[in-house]
């Protein structure tokens, strides 16, 4: 008994590692590097091409522009015919107004979200506010979403867990 509980929780552990590894490691690099990016908003350590922007320089960028606010992005309207943000708008207050400034800057905005599939991110109270109701990665449109359980209360208790 204590070795099939040890095999389910060795499974368990090896399809979450895989995919996590398949979403953020593989599907995330594979997005990124479809095109040049005109905007990588919270960019963190990427370069999307273009203008690479963040409310932290966590290292040194080409065309970097250190922003500080999400919500009142410092571009012109339609500056940018394509604006990539990716794992961001989970950790955010407010992904609608998020969406809003993000379509405002940009004629094709595109999100990449933690897929349901990837258990391991999307239950991630430790950073993320918000579980995205969807299997696919890359959208066009924001897709649905709900409240992630807990989030709020562990946040504010310790703290949201960055990578600055």
């Amino acid at each position: 008994m204590l070795v099939d509980s040890m095999i389910v929780v060795a499974l368990i552990t090896m399809y979450l590692a895989c995919a996590h590894f398949a979403s953020y490691q593989l599907g995330k690099k594979r997005i990124l590097n479809q095109q040049k990016w005109g905007l990588n908003i919270c960019c963190g350590k990427t370069d999307g091409g273009g203008v690479n922007a963040d409310i932290v320089q966590h290292q040194d960028l080409p065309r970097f522009t250190l922003i500080s606010s999400i919500y009142n992005l410092p571009f012109k309207t339609g500056e940018f015919d394509s604006v990539l943000c990716s794992h961001t708008i989970e950790h955010v207050d407010d992904p609608d107004a998020f969406y809003a400034e993000l379509q405002r800057v940009g004629k094709q905005v595109t999100v990449v979200v933690p897929p349901l599939y990837d258990v391991a991110a999307v239950l991630n109270i430790w950073e993320h506010k918000w579980i995205f109701v969807t299997l696919r990665k890359q959208h066009h449109t924001l897709p649905r979403f709900v409240k992630l359980p807990f989030a709020d209360f562990v946040q504010n208790r310790f703290g949201q867990r960055n990578h600055a």
